[in-house]
């Protein structure tokens, strides 16, 4: 079935979050914090393995050696101006804001603020990487749900310690998972099986740019709108072919 991996990856995250969310309560706020800083540690890691993209074979092969950082520079560029003009960060707070409104009328405004930053935050840890993008490339196929399954106990745990920090924003950060993979499954459906190597590795490398942004925003280093550079994972792979095309 195909989707099921998806349906899969939403179900460990609500789980996940409701576990985490009992906890939490048990916790003292230091404690909460501490969970949210090692979990943007953790995503730094991740973003550094997703950066060694650049290394590619395949996409510099395509493009050439020095090309792949100029395309993330470009796509990140690009991307950051486009999602800027759209205002994507401060509609997926609205709507995050929308969310806790329906679910948490009577709750004060530092609670509001923590459900919205557990939202955006899980939203974009959770949809951006190299299996919540391959993975459903994969399951858009017909080849299987391996790496969704993977990613569902990984981002099942990952929700334990963050709604144990931030509440029940995370669990609604399946919404999110649910609309970004099944958009990439249905694009695996309909032209994966012609998808470029480089054109791939190039969404993971700039994945791994805007996960940086993710672990910066976890460590309260910065709070980088990494919503409104969204659209680079689209102009990334754009840029890939346009670039293999002119050589």
């Amino acid at each position: 079935m195909i989707g099921l991996g998806t349906l899969l990856n939403m179900a460990a995250i609500i789980v996940g979050s409701a576990v985490g969310v009992l906890v939490g309560g048990r916790l003292p706020e230091r404690t909460r914090d501490l969970i949210t800083q090692a979990l943007g540690l953790i995503t730094l890691v991740v973003a550094a393995l997703n950066v060694v993209a650049l290394l590619d074979a395949d996409w510099i092969a395509d493009v050439g050696s020095s090309a792949p950082l100029l395309i993330v520079l470009g796509s990140v560029v690009v991307g950051g101006i486009f999602g800027s003009l759209l205002h994507i960060e401060d509609k997926v707070e609205r709507f995050g804001g929308w969310l806790q409104a329906k679910v948490g009328r009577s709750e004060g405004s530092e609670a509001r603020a923590r459900f919205i930053e557990g939202f955006v935050d899980a939203s974009l840890l959770f949809c951006i990487g190299p299996l919540a993008i391959l993975g459903s490339l994969s399951d858009g196929l017909g080849q299987g749900i391996d790496q969704l399954a993977l990613k569902s106990v990984l981002d099942g745990f990952a929700s334990i310690a963050f709604a144990a920090s931030l509440g029940w924003g995370v669990a609604f950060s399946a919404l999110a998972v649910g609309i970004v993979q099944g958009l990439f499954t249905v694009l695996g459906a309909a032209v994966g099986s012609v998808l470029a190597a480089s054109a791939v590795a190039a969404i993971t490398a700039t994945g791994g740019v805007l996960l940086l942004g993710v672990g910066l925003r976890l460590l309260k280093v910065s709070r980088l709108p990494v919503a409104d550079l969204l659209p680079a994972l689209v102009v990334a792979p754009l840029l890939t072919l346009a670039v293999a095309a002119w050589l």
